[in-house]
């Protein structure tokens, strides 16, 4: 983890080094390790430096080739080394001498533009090529590493690690998006490209990039192919093959010259990559490895201590614990708001936050981080209805039941929400042959008529949602008319198209015919990136690289092309991961259902330990978000919460959204 800036200037204007020395004394917390800049004309580039790997300590960056024609800087850790270094040819040096700047530099003097194609890893870098007069930029495959940009047709193009770095520059406007904080308040974060100010924007994952007097192109270099099946023999090969995978991801991201951290929940997640990173620094006799875990003494409901301690039982682990119970959602705000460029997404963003201190404390450069493994391995409870549309109705109702018993859901309402929505998506497919099947069968299960499920779920699913919303407006049910959550000011709702929007880029709402479609929805969700986006703020802010082995290419691929019986199996999720993990994990890990629900932590920290914070944005912080948030319904839900009755989820993030964005507004000094 780095941090990288630049600066074009497209009308010729010369460089101004100190413009580019205050972009790199603002990113100072994400390279502790020297800064370095290089100019030259109406180009300029910068860099800060955390050395991480072994090869980190003798780079050098801004980095110019022995031409002096090429120019890059770099945030990168490259994992395929060995294949790049054979492919490239560059056997006059032992492969410890050559960076991985060293190793992308070559790859584009090879192969171009098409040189992300050939790279495994997390990145984002801009090169100067001085032929061809031309910035080319890229970003890594699912956006670990993050690239902010500003560009003024004719005048300059600048780019930063963060966003905070592109506002040292005067002429940068530091004016609200009003289209992304309605995106915010409506909780559908699916835009990849825009930021919350006006006219910074994001580099795409899987994007290049190139920046010349004629403008910026953009390319996609890589997307998830949601129609490749992987055919293997028997589960065993399966399983197998996920090992091999999972472990070569893990392996590639433990490539260190410090001590190395990772997070350990007790899910299976963070325990997978524990086990296997212990195992596979045991296999090579390096230092021992340490485990930062959440523990909970007050709020025991979410504590995971069981299941933490299954696996430091196992032995080569250095625990460490954060007592997550002693601070709360707004407790460190202050603090996030010296790094963080954006409101904050999530309730639970306080322990990576608490994790990552713990981790700088203990020495730690490098954390390995369990980011989103159950959308990468997959759930697939989708394959119920997978198996509804395959007419395969008794194995259908095992699975069910299966999956009720390991993990706690209702039988019965599993049974009927999945029978519902396969219902549904054929009455939109217009089978209605295969409709009255399923009539038959639902109705034959639950007792419910077969009038009730032709009406509300077969013709019903066919009227427009436009006539819909009449339907209900006609009725005086304005809200209930909108997509829109209640939270949302309705008059900025309508002026911003904000359910026209939703209609555009949220999809969440069309019923998927199969897991491998539901599982590509999930994988491409916009909201992917952004998390990570913050997830290397609040890293970078201890000076912390976080690795992610769920995020790595090939075990992506891999995982969407599994068949659903591999996702889904006698009720429990994931399953090729809990085979894989066979002999690795405790088994109380391998075979456990769910996990802690952290809302009563939440409600105890915000209700508890900031109730302070809580009340005072409530009494006297609102006329902050007036334009954007319904201040009446929140003061409803403040009221609700703090009556002393039975607190409930949804209220939560209803409160969270409107609380987080009034304290972000009332530090950001952005114009509206």
């Amino acid at each position: 983890m780095s941090g990288i800036v630049g600066i074009y200037y497209l009308n010729q204007e010369p460089i101004d080094r100190e413009n580019i020395g205050q972009m790199l004394d603002i990113l100072a917390h994400r390279g502790p390790d020297g800064a370095d800049i290089w100019c030259e004309g109406s180009v300029g580039l910068g860099h800060r430096m955390l050395w991480t790997t072994p090869e980190s300590l003798l780079e050098k960056l801004p980095l110019v080739n022995h031409s002096k024609n090429l120019v890059i800087t770099a945030d990168a850790r490259i994992d395929n080394r060995e294949e790049l270094i054979v492919a490239l040819e560059l056997n006059d040096r032992p492969a410890e001498k050559i960076t991985d700047s060293q190793l992308i530099l070559a790859a584009y003097e090879k192969w171009g533009e098409q040189c992300p194609e050939k790279l495994l890893g997390d990145f984002a870098f801009a090169i100067w090529d001085k032929h061809k007069q031309i910035l080319f930029c890229a970003r890594d495959h699912v956006g670990v590493k993050p690239f902010y940009y500003y560009h003024q047709s004719g005048q300059g193009f600048i780019f930063a690690s963060e966003i905070k770095a592109l506002f040292c520059l005067p002429f940068v406007p530091k004016r609200l998006n009003e289209v992304r904080m309605a995106d915010y308040v409506a909780l559908m974060m699916e835009d990849k490209v825009i930021t919350t100010y006006d006219e910074i924007l994001r580099l795409p994952p899987a994007h290049t990039m190139v920046v010349s007097q004629s403008g910026i192109e953009l390319n996609c270099y890589w997307s998830l192919d949601p129609n490749r099946e992987l055919i293997l023999d028997s589960d065993e090969a399966y399983a197998e093959a996920f090992r091999d995978i999972f472990t070569e991801a893990v392996r590639c991201r433990l490539r260190s010259a410090f001590a190395i951290g990772s997070h350990l929940s007790g899910g299976l997640d963070s325990s997978s990559i524990t086990c296997v990173a212990r195992k596979l620094l045991a296999e090579t006799g390096d230092a021992q490895l340490h485990s930062f875990s959440n523990i909970f003494d007050k709020v025991t409901e979410c504590d995971e201590r069981p299941f933490i301690n299954a696996v430091l039982e196992q032995g080569g682990l250095i625990p460490h614990y954060v007592h997550a119970d002693q601070f709360g959602p707004l407790s460190d705000v202050d603090e996030i708001w010296e790094y963080e460029d954006e409101a904050l997404l999530g309730p639970s963003h306080h322990y990576p936050w608490r994790l990552n201190q713990a981790a700088q404390q203990a020495g730690m450069r490098i954390v390995l981080d369990g980011l989103d493994g159950d959308n990468v391995v997959f759930h697939g409870v989708s394959r119920l209805t997978e198996l509804a549309h395959q007419g395969q109705w008794e194995t259908f109702v095992q699975e069910a039941e299966a999956f009720s018993e390991h993990f706690g859901n209702s039988p019965q309402g599993l049974l009927k929400h999945y029978s519902i929505l396969h219902l549904k998506t054929l009455a939109k497919q217009f089978r209605w042959i295969a409709f009255g099947k399923a009539v038959h069968q639902i109705h034959k299960r639950f007792g419910i008529s077969r009038k009730h499920l032709l009406l509300n779920h077969g013709l019903k699913a066919l009227v427009p949602e436009a006539i819909n919303q009449l339907w209900r407006k006609w009725r005086r049910q304005d809200k209930s008319a909108s997509s829109v959550s209640p939270l949302v000011n309705r008059n900025f709702a309508e002026r911003i198209g904000i359910d026209q929007r939703i209609q555009a880029l949220d999809k969440s709402d069309q019923p998927s015919l199969t897991v491998r479609e539901d599982h590509w929805r999930n994988l491409t969700q916009g909201i992917f990136p952004l998390i990570l986006e913050q997830l290397d703020r609040y890293n970078a802010a201890f000076s912390l690289e976080a690795r992610h082995p769920f995020m790595d290419k090939r075990l992506l691929e891999f995982c969407l092309a599994l068949p659903s019986e591999q996702k889904l199996y006698q009720g429990w999720s994931r399953m090729v991961l809990r085979r894989g993990m066979a002999d690795i994990l405790p088994k109380a890990v391998q075979w456990r259902g769910g996990k802690a629900h952290m809302g009563p932590n939440f409600i105890h920290g915000l209700l508890t330990l900031n109730r302070q914070v809580f009340d005072d944005v409530i009494l006297n912080k609102l006329e902050l978000i007036e334009g954007y948030v319904d201040t009446d319904f929140l003061r409803q839900v403040h009221r609700r919460m703090t009556s002393g009755g039975r607190v409930r989820e949804k209220d939560c993030m209803t409160v969270w959204q409107g609380i987080i964005l009034a304290l972000w507004l009332d530090r950001t000094q952005a114009t509206p």
